[in-house]
């Protein structure tokens, strides 16, 4: 769905100094709909020589290491592979740089590209006679968890960034850059979501399917979950990332898609995203949607929306994210009641237009762009039996004459 996205981490050296540099770092991410929830990011690497980080502004490295070697300037951090982590927005202005102090949270670019990059300052030394540096190597990039493989770092040509109203151009020393990509398979053992159907023309829902992020323990003294009107455990909320409620499909989150009623020029949709860990709000959430029908205008009451160009999909792909200051947190499950947020969608009709074949329904739904478990067509809501809108009066138009027809040779 993404083909292009990725994180990508830039080493802009702009400043040389006695005996190393000063570098601006810019983690910008690319994807298009997966963002870096809280806690936050970490960049890591390794240095090639001795490097030390004498200060930084706008993040900090978690360890200091071993600076007993320096006996009267204590460097901000020694380690061979220093982890660093983004400033508060509330951290002290003397502590801060541009584009700074997010918290480490990054907002995909389709929700929103001011806030989808974050840059800190640090001043790189100890190292002695060489005055162009050496590459970082070993790029990590946790978000807050893994998932994340970084590629080496490459030398590339020198950022260029404008100024003076763009009057003029200022070009770096030297620019180092990496990308990281996200895999699913590496951050997750087992799906986190899954999607449930309805339709006002079939009175069964398609429930998730069995399973769909793991099956309960058949033991009921299992802390796998917390089960209905059940106790939560104090040291399960802390040992548990997440913490889920006892259900057939055992999934933190669960997205719900109601065919809700069907008129002459449009259709309408209820979206409702459920959160059924007890243990985690999910901020700055989005749902992605791949349907046909997103190829024509399309009304959201609750939730933002926009439609992402298709990369090789013959539908269309929409994405739904909070509105914010109003539904922009999925809180967590209290008690036996998970937290959720809902919208209703209207959909113009179009020629190619029908209920038949699950044609209303959505072909794949991400949550925060993991693949969510779908059930199998062959569970689909269905229409009825003889569904066309002409065949119940044809039918009924047949039995009639048949009836004339027996009612005459009676007589």
């Amino acid at each position: 769905m993404d083909p292009n996205g990725n994180i990508t981490v830039t080493f802009d050296i702009h400043q040389w100094t006695t005996d190393g540099y000063l570098a601006r770092v810019t983690i910008q991410n690319y994807y298009q709909y997966r963002h870096i929830d809280k806690s936050g990011w970490k960049l890591g690497w390794r240095w090639a020589k001795d490097e030390v980080i004498w200060s930084m502004r706008g993040a900090f490295a978690t360890e200091g290491g071993n600076c007993s070697s320096f006996k009267f300037d204590i460097p901000h951090s020694c380690k061979k592979d220093p982890v660093i982590v983004d400033l508060m927005p509330e951290g002290l202005p003397e502590n801060k740089s541009e584009d700074c102090c997010r918290g480490g949270i990054l907002h995909a670019w389709a929700v929103n590209p001011s806030m989808s990059f974050s840059s800190f300052e640090m001043k790189v030394g100890n190292l002695g006679g060489n005055t162009t540096g050496y590459a970082p190597r070993n790029i990590t990039f946790m978000a807050p968890g893994p998932g994340y493989t970084c590629g080496p770092v490459m030398d590339v040509a020198p950022t260029v960034t404008s100024a003076i109203g763009g009057r003029r151009q200022v070009q770096v020393f030297r620019t180092w850059k990496s990308s990281c990509t996200y895999s699913s398979f590496l951050a997750n053992r087992t799906p986190t979501c899954c999607v449930s159907l309805s339709t006002f023309y079939n009175p069964n829902v398609t429930s998730c399917p069995l399973c769909s992020c793991g099956c309960r323990e058949a033991s009921e003294k299992s802390h796998t979950c917390v089960r209905e009107g059940g106790p939560l455990p104090s040291s399960m909320i802390v040992e548990n990332l997440d913490t889920v409620q006892c259900t057939y499909h055992m999934c933190p989150i669960q997205v719900h898609w109601h065919v809700k009623n069907n008129y002459k020029d449009y259709w309408r949709i209820k979206l409702t995203i459920s959160n059924y860990n007890y243990n985690r709000n999910y901020t700055d959430w989005n749902v992605m949607v791949q349907h046909p029908g997103f190829n024509k205008n399309t009304t959201t009451y609750s939730f933002n929306s926009t439609v992402l160009p298709s990369v090789g999909f013959e539908d269309d792909v929409a994405l739904f994210w909070g509105i914010k200051y109003y539904n922009d947190v999925l809180l967590q499950a209290v008690e036996d009641k998970p937290g959720s947020v809902t919208t209703e969608i209207l959909l113009n009709k179009e020629d190619s237009f029908t209920l038949s074949n699950g044609w209303a329904l959505p072909r794949r739904i991400y949550f925060n762009g993991e693949d969510c478990q779908m059930p199998q067509p062959d569970n689909f809501p269905a229409l009825p039996n003889g569904s066309s809108m002409q065949r119940p009066l044809h039918c009924m138009l047949i039995l009639f004459i048949i009836f004339l027809r027996t009612l005459v040779s009676w007589l």
